[in-house]
């Protein structure tokens, strides 16, 4: 394998085009590694992976599809009759238009880009953007709002809801908390140091706090270095286009974040995607990508990164981490892993799919991650060797441009990390760690046996209810608060225009009596709507794998 520091010299050695051409010539069609290792469904025979595998990705009966497209055709066609009722002034207008003045002018305002805004989704916005007036722990108080005009604007009644259960925020261990006792350093530092750093970590911003929050980082990752930044979102838009540049092909994974999405964008690099999951497709580009290099040139590419998800926030599956560090290594690619709702979350004691499959970190050559979620606070890290790193520290547009971490905001990430090491003398952070799986376990498992067709892994917190159909997002939100039950819902074009769901995350600090609850009336309001399309098949999209060539897009 290359040299992991590689990643940020600036490109890899010559030779090693030369390296992978005779590589394939002598194993391009041998059954070793991934080939072997997989079933035709796409769970391992145990020659890839140390613990069972599996993910559910049903699909519904045809009917369901149907119904769905016919749905969004009977919203098309009273929207674009609307807008026609807008043009000719029989209906009022409330979103932005042009001025009379303007209208010879290049339109600022695209018509058909925000058609969906105008006529599906403010249909249903009163489902998001719900202000909360108490800490997002297990429950949370929601502030009573209604409206007048359809949804177009709202106003408070003054009336507050209280103790709804909160399944929607990414507080997977539940340190999203207001208790005195344990927020007493956090409160300390905030008398310390005060809430703003006023300045960049390249200029006067980089505190005590900060470097004892790398090195804990490091210890806990179990690698040489990290280095953290102020927000989770930049760490990957503007970390990427400090690795990879003009010459270098990034292969991404169809479902990734938008995060990783705009960094790879920004990095100006060659991006070829690759399906959700799909080892052959990732195979089929590494190996076309060696073969072929650059376009038109055909000089071999300077860098190959494999950008992926730990877990993916949508759709609730893992990565299948072995096998792709089996084909980085065959290709001699990099990865970059972003572990955003995997830190913490997954693992035996919170380290994330490194630790969930059981390999070594040295495995990935970029850990990303974010304080977010797991630890209940704000921000994001980036982890490997120390060159790396080093490297980020003055290449990083994060680190020369944005403003560093606030001093609580790194004392509570301290906090969180030292009580999942164990490090503040207690087992409450691994009892968090178990906890959770125990309570994403129960509850994946009630779904599926009410009828429910859920995307994901069995061990993932992330839990997508399949709706389908666009009338059932509203009506879904609406009932669960009028239940006391707060959750996120997402329609197209966040989703395929076919798989609008609600997404529950499950915490550590849900009780079993919280999840009765939410289960009781998902269970009656999955009658109501006529939500329960499992047919108990145990699909795992078997089609992805049985595929024997994929075409490319340059």
């Amino acid at each position: 394998m290359a040299n992991p520091s590689a990643v940020c010299n600036g490109h890899l050695h010559h030779h090693h085009h030369q390296k992978q051409n005779n590589l394939l010539k002598s194993g391009i069609h041998k059954k070793n590694g991934i080939t072997k290792g997989m079933k035709k469904n796409g769970v391992s025979n145990g020659t890839v992976y140390k613990k069972k595998f599996v993910e559910h990705f049903e699909q519904a009966p045809m009917y369901v599809a149907v119904l769905t497209f016919l749905g969004f055709g009977v919203g098309t066609i009273f929207g674009y009759l609307r807008d026609f009722m807008r043009a000719w002034g029989l209906e009022k207008r409330n979103l932005a238009a042009e001025r009379e003045q303007q209208k010879d002018f290049v339109p600022l305002y695209q018509d058909f880009e925000n058609f969906y805004t105008r006529n599906l989704y403010m249909r249903i916005r009163d489902n998001w953007n719900r202000p909360i007036c108490s800490v997002p722990g297990p429950q949370f108080d929601l502030m009573e709002r209604v409206t007048d005009d359809y949804n177009w604007t709202f106003r408070f009644t003054g009336r507050i809801i209280k103790n709804v259960i909160n399944m929607g925020s990414y507080n997977y261990l539940g340190f999203a908390e207001t208790d005195v006792n344990a927020l007493k350093t956090v409160t300390i530092e905030l008398q310390k140091y005060g809430t703003g750093i006023c300045s960049t970590r390249q200029e006067m911003g980089t505190l005590d706090k900060h470097v004892e929050l790398e090195k804990l980082v490091a210890t806990f990752l179990g690698v040489e270095d990290a280095m953290v930044f102020g927000m989770g979102f930049a760490t990957n838009s503007m970390n990427i286009p400090a690795l990879v540049g003009k010459g270098c092909l990034i292969l991404s994974d169809e479902l990734n974040h938008t995060s990783l999405v705009l960094g790879a964008r920004l990095s100006g690099a060659t991006i070829r995607i690759f399906k959700h999951n799909n080892m052959q497709s990732l195979e089929n580009l590494l190996r076309d990508a060696i073969v072929y290099g650059q376009p038109r040139s055909r000089r071999a590419w300077r860098k190959i990164i494999i950008l992926v998800e730990g877990i993916y926030s949508m759709e609730g599956s893992i990565v299948r981490l072995p096998e792709i560090v089996s084909l980085k290594k065959k290709y001699k690619a990099y990865l970059y892993l972003d572990e955003a709702h995997s830190i913490g979350a997954v693992g035996a004691t919170g380290r994330g799919v490194v630790e969930y499959f059981g390999m070594s970190p040295d495995d990935v050559d970029v850990l990303m991650g974010t304080f977010t979620k797991s630890f209940g606070a704000a921000g994001g890290y980036i982890a490997g060797k120390k060159d790396l790193v080093d490297f980020l520290r003055t290449h990083s547009h994060s680190a020369v441009y944005a403003t560093s971490m606030c001093p609580p905001v790194a004392e509570q990430i301290i906090r969180a990390m030292k009580c999942l090491m164990g490090l503040d003398g207690t087992t409450q952070g691994l009892q968090r760690v178990q906890q959770l799986g125990k309570n994403t376990r129960y509850f994946r498992r009630r779904l599926h046996e009410m009828g429910f067709i859920i995307y994901g892994n069995d061990d993932s917190p992330v839990v997508p209810l399949l709706l389908y159909m666009p009338g059932k997002i509203g009506a879904f939100a609406r009932r669960m608060l009028e239940k006391n039950i707060g959750v996120v819902v997402v329609g197209f074009p966040a989703t395929p225009i076919t798989e609008s769901r609600a997404r529950f995350c499950v915490s550590a600090a849900h009780t079993r009596e919280m999840l009765d609850t939410v289960l009781n009336a998902l269970d009656e309001l999955g009658d109501f709507l006529h939500l329960k399309y499992s047919r108990y098949s145990k699909s795992s999209h078997p089609e992805l794998y049985e595929e024997t060539r994929l075409e490319l897009e340059d």
